[in-house]
């Protein structure tokens, strides 16, 4: 896993300020008063900034920087707009303007009292990410430091203590957000499906259960849509479950996730064209494992079940064919008319096997799966589709807390007409026209009556073509704060009738 930044908390103090190395940065709050300690030379520069007319155009969440203060051994100071009643997601764009160029010296972060300085931390760890695992390291000194491209951050608070604790399920959140974002960076020569089915079973060390179903498994359920998708590759199809159990004898929410490691589109074979982006097509599992990896380390009040389809999608003499017709897990016949709208194939199953074994009070699933919710919303969105308008909002509320961009599309009988098979029970393609709302309506035909299901697409957000808010260009791991968020404000126990403190009480 990337190196995430380290952060550490200590009280605030104006001595050897002057010494500090790296960066120091400053919450600047309405009344633009600077702390006490900054050497005169470097005080008396940030003073006429904050005059100027350059900070009048800063916006709250951004900064304003002088190079190489005087009478400082710093490289830089920032200067940071944060109002103290700055929304959540304008203190996670300050930390990431920090994170954004913090380098090997490291930062230093004069708080104060700031009430929302945990969520500049969080945009610190975002922000800071690197996925550099596979650049060829010239140094033959320490290897730990050297692996470590961005220094250490140390935050100055008046309250260190209370802001550690504020910032512990922050830490959690962004270990698990960084550890989607590797999975999705991975290169498919690398996460190949056992691969990654076996960090998953490392997740054990964490709480989790996790079980791991081969083929044969997969075929004695009758999951041959899933097992259709893989059969032209080397790389065996998996499903893998991880159950978190926090939350007593309730019934638990299922995510499932899409994760076809690569997609070729296999006979039905995309354009050379930026296809070596297709590693990220697995980006929808890489969600799930990272909202569970969340949930089992800030010990969630809340039973959830995450379910990953892990296959690839090759041309071979073995692959599937369009005009094949295979048989889903639930029994209805598909008409394959494209290779390359193979997703649904592998969620079909995998959402009615989680339906049928864990009884579930409400499905989420997350897939890039269709080019066509980047040409309805671009790379801002990710498009939600919902048979529950209580779910749905639920989603949009949670991504909208978290500065997630979410956008709900419709579904309707008149889409659903465009994936009827003149040979099967139904098609796997609708064509072009609403390519992203059928298929969605493909996977509401798995849902049971009366289940509240909602479907993401992230094909958008997973793997912008630039840089975002709070990730360098790559990997953003879209869902996860979202569905964290949702788990906490509407699937968690109340403490006091949590399992947890039950344990700790008896202990």
């Amino acid at each position: 896993m990337a190196q995430p930044v380290e952060i550490s908390f200590t009280s605030t103090t104006t001595e050897g300020l002057a010494e500090r190395t790296g960066r120091v940065a400053i919450l600047v709050g309405e009344n633009g008063r600077l702390p006490g300690g900054l050497p005169r030379l470097a005080r008396s520069a940030a003073t006429r900034a904050l005059a100027s007319d350059a900070w009048k155009d800063v916006k709250p969440g951004s900064a304003l920087e002088l190079a190489f203060p005087a009478g400082m051994e710093a490289e830089a100071l920032q200067l940071i707009n944060l109002p103290r009643r700055a929304e959540v997601t304008e203190a996670r764009k300050a930390g990431a303007a920090i994170g954004a160029r913090l380098g090997k010296s490291g930062a230093t972060v004069l708080a104060g009292n700031h009430p929302r300085a945990q969520e500049v931390a969080l945009g610190i760890a975002l922000r800071a990410y690197d996925f550099d695992a596979y650049k060829t390291r010239k140094s033959d000194g320490d290897a730990e430091a050297e692996a470590r491209t961005r220094g250490r951050v140390t935050f100055m608070h008046d309250d260190p203590d209370a802001m550690a604790r504020a910032a512990t399920e922050g830490a959690a959140v962004a270990e698990a957000v960084l550890f989607t974002r590797d999975l999705v960076n991975e290169p498919a020569n690398v996460l190949t499906t056992s691969d990654f089915a076996d960090r998953l079973l490392a997740m054990r060390e964490l709480g989790l259960d996790v079980e791991v179903l081969d083929e044969d498994a997969l075929g004695k359920l009758g999951m041959r849509a899933l097992l259709a998708v893989g059969q032209g590759s080397e790389s065996p199809s998996k499903v893998v479950v991880m159950r978190w159990n926090g939350g007593g004898d309730e019934a638990p929410l299922a995510l499932v996730g899409k994760g076809v490691v690569f997609d070729t589109g296999g006979i039905s074979i995309k354009p050379a064209a930026g296809m070596e982006e297709m590693t990220m097509d697995m980006g929808g599992a890489g969600v799930v494992a990272g909202v569970m990896r969340a949930l089992a380390l800030r010990r969630a009040r809340a039973n959830v079940v995450g379910l990953v389809g892990l296959v690839e999608n090759m041309p071979d003499g073995k692959a599937q064919r369009p005009g094949d017709i295979v048989r889903s897990m639930k029994g209805d016949t598909i008409e394959v008319i494209n290779t390359d709208a193979e997703g649904r194939l592998v969620l079909a199953d995998v959402l009615w096997y989680a339906q049928e074994r864990f009884k579930p009070r409400a499905v989420i699933d997350l897939a890039t799966l269709t080019g066509a919710v980047i040409v309805a919303l671009g790379h801002d969105n990710a498009g939600v589709f919902a048979n529950d308008d209580a779910l749905a909002s639920t989603l949009l509320n949670a991504a909208k807390a978290e500065g997630e961009g979410a956008w709900r599309l419709p579904l309707g009988q008149p889409y659903d007409n465009l994936i009827k098979s003149r040979l099967a029970d139904m098609k796997n393609s609708g064509g072009r026209s609403a390519g992203s709302i059928t298929a969605a309506q493909f996977l509401q035909r798995f849902i049971g009556k009366d289940v509240p299901w909602a479907h993401i697409d992230i094909a958008g957000v997973a793997l912008p073509p630039g840089e975002t808010t709070l990730a360098p260009k790559g990997a953003t791991g879209w869902g996860v704060m979202t569905l964290n968020r949702l788990v906490r404000d509407n699937y968690e126990l109340p403490p006091e009738t949590s399992p947890f403190s039950k344990k700790m009480k008896k202990g």
